[in-house]
């Protein structure tokens, strides 16, 4: 049984990876846009609305993750209905793991990876979310100067 936890929590491993990444690689690609005239970066409301863009993308992101392990116990067997699932995934990708509920001896492993792929996951994106806040910073660094100039 340790060798299918192991074969499926690398599956899972790969999976949320690739989405992430993806997920990330598509957001810096929407903040490199010089084009976007909905949002204007010069301006504080601006500046807030794009950081807010960040936020809420990258908790669509980890949902999307926090689902594909959902799926994955449900087809397994592991929880007997979605909610239980769900709520499991969503306190071990986290890694709250409150306790209430707790998932069999069988898949044990399959839990304990989706907690480091949480942890490994939530560090990406805090570490994405201060990048993208310091080029904000920095882009407004950039127009002061210019204000200055004038």
């Amino acid at each position: 049984m340790l060798l299918l936890n192991l074969i499926v929590a690398g599956a899972l491993v790969a999976i949320t990876f690739a989405i992430h990444f993806a997920g990330l690689v598509g957001l810096s690609a929407l903040i490199r846009r010089r084009d976007m005239p909905h949002v204007n970066l010069t301006t504080v409301a601006g500046q807030g609305l794009a950081i807010f863009f960040i936020l809420i993308s990258l908790f669509a992101l980890h949902s999307v993750e926090i689902w594909v392990f959902t799926f994955a116990y449900l087809l397994l067997g592991v929880f007997p209905d979605i909610e239980t699932a769900v709520y499991y995934s969503t306190s071990s990708f986290s890694t709250v793991g409150f306790g209430d509920v707790v998932i069999s001896q069988d898949w044990r492993m399959l839990g304990a990876a989706e907690s480091v792929i949480g942890f490994l996951l939530l560090g990406w994106s805090t570490a994405f979310l201060v990048s993208v806040s310091a080029r904000v910073r920095t882009f407004e660094a950039h127009i002061e100067q210019l204000e200055d100039k004038d």
